[in-house]
Parts: C-alpha cells; structure tokens; sequence
C-alpha cells in the first residue's frame, strides 16, 4: 500500500489540488471546501470536506475526482466525509482563491464583518463599483448574475453565506 510512504501532508497537497468542479479557476482548498485530511495506521486515507451549501450537487462530482486523484497517486483506500458543521462560509475562499475568482471574471465576495452589509459590488473587468444585480439565480446557485453599469460587462458574482 503506497499510503504508508506518504504523511498527511502529502496527501493533503495531492488533494488540494482538485479544481472545484463548478469554478475550476479555484481549487477545494482555496474554496475552502477541504476541511481535514488524515491517514491512519493502517494507511487509510480519510478527506474531510464541507459543501458550500446544504444540497450542492458538486460534491459527488468533488468526492470522485478525490478519490480519483488519490488513486493516480497509489492511494486506494480512501473515506470521503461530508462534513456539515460548522457551515462553510465565503469567509473560508483564500486569498489567492478570491484573486483566482476575480482574475476569471467572478466577482468574490466580500469579508462578512460583524454586519453583512454590501454597498456595491466591484466589477472584476473593470474595478468599477457602479454594478447591480440581474439576477438573484447565476450559472450555479451559489452565483448571482450582475453586470457593471461603467463597462456594460455582466459577471458572475459568488453569493455571501
């Protein structure tokens, strides 16, 4: 078995590679959906992950490229936990996944401070704050559709939970 020559850490860079099957300009990890990643004694490999929402249907597809990457690596045995609480929050994107998301024409969210309170939303084309929403319902339910008012561009913006 090929897991007792790698540590946690490995596995977990191996891992955290996977792109986010909805977003893939970003992986679980900058998402913030990869929770934990442990190996036991007897070289079981056991992920946990969080969705973003309750129901998202990526997680079948995140829990099979998982599994599938792990096995690129020699890893076959392998628990995938969904793991429900605490919830994910947008808070958990890094920054380099909000720099990865802007960079691919989504706006992230902003930090959810001590009052969720968003003014505007700055158009990741352009930079500019004189944006509205379109549409509450993006091209996944965890996106909203709004379009900036400064250069015409529409663009996905990744919902605040």
């Amino acid at each position: 078995m090929v897991t007792a020559t790698l540590t946690a850490a490995d596995v977990r860079a191996i891992v955290a590679a996977v792109p986010d099957p909805e977003l893939p300009v970003v992986t679980i990890e900058q998402l913030g959906i990869l929770r934990d990643v442990r190996v036991g004694d007897d070289g079981r490999v056991t992920v946990d992950i969080t969705p973003t929402y309750s129901g998202c249907p990526a997680m079948d597809a995140i829990r099979a490229d998982i599994v599938a990457r792990l096995a690129e690596h020699g890893v076959d045995d392998v628990d995938v936990r969904l793991v429900l609480a605490p919830a994910w929050t947008t808070d958990w994107i890094t920054p380099d996944g909000r720099e990865a998301l802007r960079a691919a024409g989504i706006a992230p969210p902003h930090p959810v401070g001590p009052v969720g309170l968003t003014l505007s939303v700055r158009c990741p084309h352009c930079g500019s704050p004189d944006t509205r929403e379109l549409s509450r319902f993006g091209s996944t339910a965890c996106k909203a559709l709004w379009v900036c008012r400064a250069c015409r561009e529409p663009f996905d913006h990744v919902k605040a939970l």
